[in-house]
């Protein structure tokens, strides 16, 4: 955490992934701890802030955040590409030191149990909406934003800045295999 994590006024939270980025999702249960990579996150609300993260039943941070009932959504950065295909691509099931190999850099935030991810752009905490028939038929997770942080250099005053930030900085948006766009240029209407 440095002096630009700076905190993100929830009403305007859902703006940090209104955009369609690839996100990092972590969670902690019982000292057990995981990131993983999602496609298909959306804001669902302004006042209570909520979103919406599709997770598959297969995915070991899935188990965590229905234990814990909290999660963290992070915007990564296209600097973070390599990071968000291992993660996306690697399952705790399988390799229990994931997060150590991937070289994932983690920090913490008083009062927020779940883990976040150094050198995103964006940080959304959230409390889950417990609905199981959504979480079992669709995969589809709802949580209540408590708390949003941003980096100020590249989102402030409740709008992103990828334009006078460097390209490291733009957020990513994953197609298929290893193939990744970022976002782009920004067009202003009258």
């Amino acid at each position: 955490m440095d002096a630009f994590f700076q905190p993100v006024e929830l009403e305007k939270a859902y703006r940090l992934i209104n955009h369609g980025p690839t996100i990092l999702v972590s969670a902690t249960h019982e000292g057990v701890e995981n990131v993983m990579s999602a496609a298909w996150a959306c804001g669902l609300d302004f006042k209570p802030a909520k979103l919406t993260v599709v997770l598959d039943k297969s995915a070991f941070t899935r188990r965590l955040i229905e234990a814990s009932g909290q999660f963290v959504i992070q915007v990564p950065t296209a600097a973070q590409a390599d990071l968000v295909h291992y993660l996306g691509t690697h399952s705790r099931h399988q390799e229990q030191d994931k997060l150590l190999k991937s070289g994932v850099d983690l920090f913490s935030v008083p009062e927020v149990a779940p883990p976040l991810v150094a050198g995103c752009a964006a940080w959304l905490f959230c409390h889950l909406i417990p609905l199981e028939q959504n979480q079992q038929d669709h995969d589809l997770f709802i949580g209540e934003i408590k708390s949003a942080w941003a980096d100020s250099r590249v989102f402030r005053e409740g709008h992103w800045h990828f334009e006078e930030a460097g390209d490291e900085w733009r957020s990513l948006h994953y197609i298929a295999g290893k193939h990744f766009y970022t976002t782009g240029t920004s067009l202003v209407v009258e």
